[in-house]
């Protein structure tokens, strides 16, 4: 008998040749799992109470990024410092001018949940821009406007103003600030980015040195998808503003703890992306600075909702996200409702989508906890690995193909896969014994466990 033992797991018949070998290697660490795994906005279907933030516990979301919540305008009482700081003209020092009523309960229902905080600072998205803006103009006063923040910040950190004393680690400031290549266009900042750079500076300094343990950063860039061919004058502006504020941030030595950056292509240049970010960062001199790519979905579109080909396109961005240059990321996003940007929950039925489930099943390799060598020789086929510390190994897969891939996975001599979980057009998560194939548009989830 051969010294190592090929698992063929989801094989066809034995005599059709294997469509794709990944190749597991668990003594070979690559250093804990990453939280690649957070969600945008979480799914609030009421003012009250929060009871589907128990379904982003099921799956180890680890942070949820508090942008767009509630829907137009942070529905008037979310996270939007316009919202929590309602008279900018009175003064930031006296508790009676603030309202974290409503941020209040949808904080404490995400701690309680497991679920830490990514604060916005900022505003929600104002779509309809053209007909009439309300509050993307850049605040009247930058260093007032970064003194609000501080008592937000204290507020949820320190105990500020009856408040409390969450962990939460991530404050941004602003969000997409570049959105649109004229002013007149922007629909989240309505002035120059050498404006918003100005703010990021002000901001960036005064939060840093007020709380010196906490990560302040930004600037939440539309992207670079420039690289990836889409060449419209909107897309060439947001590449030149990314260019722009790590020159700016450079020559005016701002603090930064993270760079936030989003991307709404298709899988493949979306890693692509994340590649040239991470190239430009050290370049620029930013060697290591923690990189969030903190808006995300594989080309979305309506049809897609709900579909194995969106759950499949989910899981291989988790698996390339954990694979590649990206520390941490969140989806956008979890919220129950209509339209492209809703891939994880049904509105309708307040169910899951298929999507959600690839947040499942990249939650094994998160519990197992100590990522391993895992590659692919399949370019449809992405793959990723982790062991935990019993010795057990989850093996996440998934297949962009229309196809269906005959599949094996190696993992040395003395492994049984003891549980395999699949998503399909037909199947949503379903447990199941190691089908003959891996069904086109699919993903996967494997457990093994020494003999």
């Amino acid at each position: 008998m051969n010294r190592h033992v090929v698992f063929s797991v989801f094989a066809m018949a034995a005599a059709m040749a294997f469509g794709a070998e990944v190749k597991v290697d668990a003594a070979s660490e690559l250093g804990p799992v990453k939280p690649v795994n957070g969600v945008g906005q979480p799914p609030i279907t009421g003012l009250r109470e929060y009871p589907m933030f128990k379904y982003l516990k099921d799956a180890g979301v680890p942070f949820s990024r508090l942008h767009d919540v509630g829907g137009m305008f942070g529905r008037g009482v979310f996270v939007d410092i316009p919202n929590l700081f309602r008279n900018f003209d009175a003064d930031e020092t006296d508790p009676a001018n603030y309202d974290f009523a409503f941020t209040d309960r949808l904080i404490n229902a995400l701690v309680a949940d497991g679920v830490e905080p990514f604060f916005r600072l900022g505003v929600t998205i104002e779509n309809y821009t053209l007909i009439r803006r309300y509050r993307i103009d850049p605040p009247k006063d930058f260093a007032k406007w970064a003194r609000i923040c501080e008592h937000v910040i204290r507020h949820y950190t320190q105990g500020w103003a009856g408040g409390f004393r969450h962990k939460i680690t991530y404050w941004e400031i602003w969000n997409e600030p570049e959105n649109r290549e004229t002013i007149e266009k922007n629909e989240m900042w309505h002035g120059t980015f050498e404006e918003y750079c100005r703010l990021y500076e002000v901001a960036s300094k005064h939060l840093k040195a007020k709380f010196p343990e906490l990560k302040i950063g930004g600037f939440a860039s539309c992207g670079v998808a420039w690289i990836s061919g889409n060449k419209s004058p909107c897309s060439k502006h947001r590449f030149e503003c990314f260019h722009y504020f790590l020159k700016y941030i450079r020559e005016h030595e701002c603090p930064i703890d993270f760079f936030s950056y989003h991307s709404y292509s298709a899988v493949e240049p979306m890693m692509d992306q994340a590649r040239y970010v991470r190239e430009q960062l050290d370049a620029a001199g930013y060697r290591g600075l923690e990189t969030c790519l903190n808006e995300w979905l594989p080309a979305p579109r309506h049809d897609k909702l709900g579909t194995a080909r969106q759950a499949a396109e989910v899981a291989a961005t988790l698996i390339g996200f954990q694979n590649g240059p990206v520390d941490s990321a969140a989806i956008y996003d979890a919220r129950c409702g209509i339209g492209n940007y809703s891939p994880l929950f049904n509105p309708l039925t307040y169910k899951p989508h298929k999507a959600y489930y690839a947040f499942m099943a990249f939650n094994e390799l998160r519990k197992a906890g100590t990522a391993v060598a895992a590659t692919s020789d399949d370019a449809k086929v992405w793959a990723s690995a982790a062991k935990g510390a019993t010795g057990a190994v989850a093996v996440m897969v998934a297949n962009l193909s229309s196809e269906a891939k005959p599949l094996k996975i190696s993992l040395g001599d003395g492994w049984n896969a003891s549980m395999c979980r699949i998503t399909d057009s037909s199947r949503t998560y379903e447990e199941v014994s190691l089908p003959d194939a891996l069904p086109p548009e699919s993903f996967a989830v494997v457990v093994f466990t020494r003999r």
